[in-house]
């Protein structure tokens, strides 16, 4: 992508202010945001067995999906969180179950260490800065999960998001993926 794209100009734009709508969200929402989403996935979402689910280890105020991922993990879902391998990359995607141990990563993450299996995930919840009705995200402009996503066989990806990140429209070229869901502390949306 190009600087002078001007969908590239607009996500640039809007990515400062939906940065800080997200931490004013998350200290409005309060703690029992997390477990209310949680809640909110579990009653509206039927997996397979054993469907393999990727989270992610929240930073910078993003949505924590830490409870989820630990209900899933209960209903016998084998749980896996994302490791950037580079660059103009997909994710790779490493077993991690609630209690084991992380290391430090790229871009401030933690993920799970070098010896944990590559595993493939069917569902992944994802963070965002904004969202829309459409399905459509706005990250942090690196692409790793719209890579992910086109190179995954048929994933269900879910944003996981505060209800206040909802944005009119976000700005989308060819390569942006659509959302199957999004899971928020006040609602759950079927994206259609």
């Amino acid at each position: 992508m190009k600087d002078d794209d001007p969908i590239v100009r607009a996500k640039r734009h809007l990515r400062r202010p939906c940065e800080e709508a997200r931490q004013a969200a998350a200290g409005a929402a309060g703690e029992g945001a997390a477990a209310a989403a949680a809640d909110l996935f579990l009653a509206a979402v039927s997996l397979p067995a054993a469907c393999v689910v990727s989270g992610y280890w929240p930073m910078r105020h993003e949505f924590d999906v830490r409870p989820l991922l630990a209900a899933l993990h209960e209903r016998g879902h084998p749980c896996a969180l994302p490791v950037v391998r580079g660059r103009g990359q997909a994710l790779e995607f490493r077993a991690w179950a609630p209690g084991d141990a992380l290391i430090d990563a790229a871009y401030g993450t933690q993920v799970p260490p070098e010896g944990a299996a590559a595993v493939t995930p069917k569902l992944l919840l994802v963070p965002l800065l904004a969202y829309d009705g459409r399905g459509y995200r706005l990250g942090y402009g690196g692409g790793f999960y719209d890579r992910s996503l086109a190179a995954l066989m048929s994933p269900i990806a879910v944003g996981c998001a505060y209800d206040a990140q909802a944005i009119d429209a976000v700005p989308t070229d060819d390569h942006d993926r659509r959302l199957d869901w999004i899971v928020t502390e006040k609602r759950i949306l079927e994206i259609t």
